[in-house]
């Protein structure tokens, strides 16, 4: 885990990240990704904006429906995912894959993710926490997996990532 050095490119994507996620449906939580082709962490690889975005995704039910969350009606002892929604990783990752072929072009890429508070103002994130979204991310060749925090943009390998997950209480 590194803290990315700031450029105009990390303020771009800032500011694309808050508008994917303003666009969530969710009365709970509004969350936006996004997946740049190739590791653009790496000072080597400059971002081109237009077309190194291969997906985006924000957090909301399934086929964008909205409703009242059920989280809060769960048994303490359900064992899965406690939410009703698609999280934001996800869609990002089957946005990326969808109907393009975009597979070559998501292997290597870097994962972007941010969450707003209730006013829709961007906030940081906590440890990295979920071990679906970050599973599917090693899966299908995300090499990269970075999240805003207090100290800035933190990349993760994505296998680190995940690992940590496990350690989330």
């Amino acid at each position: 885990m590194y803290i990315l050095k700031e450029t105009e490119d990390l303020k771009y994507i800032f500011d694309y990240l808050v508008k994917i996620a303003k666009l969530s449906t969710c009365k709970r939580s509004k969350c936006g990704s996004i997946i740049i082709r190739g590791d653009i962490t790496n000072k080597f690889n400059p971002f081109y904006r237009d077309t190194d975005i291969i997906g985006k995704g924000y957090n909301s039910m399934p086929c964008n429906e909205v409703a009242e969350c059920f989280k809060d009606t769960l048994s303490p002892t359900f064992k899965s995912d406690k939410t009703c929604c698609i999280h934001s990783e996800q869609r990002c990752i089957i946005d990326g894959l969808r109907g393009r072929n975009t597979a070559d072009l998501v292997r290597g890429s870097t994962l972007f993710f941010i969450r707003l508070d209730e006013t829709d103002q961007p906030k940081h994130s906590g440890k990295p926490y979920c071990s679906i979204c970050s599973k599917m991310a090693l899966d299908v060749g995300i090499k990269k997996f970075v999240l805003w925090h207090k100290e800035g943009w933190t990349a993760y390998d994505t296998k680190e990532y995940n690992d940590l997950t496990f350690q989330y209480k």
